[in-house]
């Protein structure tokens, strides 16, 4: 079992991202977006955009640049083979674009168990902010099945 007061108390360093127009279209064009604007800087500006804006779902994938995204489950004794990804979900401020840079800052915000025990659920929240402004909020959660305590 996860210990919950270590969870919510696990450090993650900020991670700075820089948003490229290269990744933003090979992310649009991988997801099957068709909109022009998640791909063409031209086509972004007519539509009043100053570049290439961030697609909604891209986000999740900025998370994944760590050195070891899946590192703080190790350090709570997490088995990763028994993971899934169980909910994700956004909350946008501001529209980011190509050329930005962004701080990523995690934070696990809860842990909890249901079915006595053979599920556990690790919320994890992150903060994307452009200098001092906040972009977007994701909350993602993440279940561990515990084989043992299965009835």
């Amino acid at each position: 079992m996860i210990d919950r007061d270590r969870a919510l108390s696990l450090p993650f360093a900020p991670l700075t991202f820089e948003v490229e127009r290269g990744r933003l279209r090979a992310f649009a064009r991988s997801t099957g977006e068709t909109d022009p604007i998640y791909r063409d800087v031209d086509a972004a500006r007519a539509a009043g955009h100053p570049d290439v804006p961030v697609p909604p779902t891209f986000f999740f994938t900025m998370g994944l640049e760590r050195d070891e995204p899946l590192g703080y489950l190790g350090e709570l004794g997490v088995d990763l083979r028994f993971v899934l990804h169980g909910e994700q979900a956004f909350d946008y401020r501001q529209v980011a674009y190509a050329g930005d840079t962004l701080v990523l800052e995690d934070r696990i915000t809860d842990v909890y168990d249901k079915r006595g025990g053979a599920m556990e659920f690790i919320v994890k929240e992150t903060a994307f902010h452009r200098a001092d402004t906040l972009v977007a909020t994701a909350k993602s959660v993440l279940v561990v099945r515990h084989h043992e305590a299965a009835a």
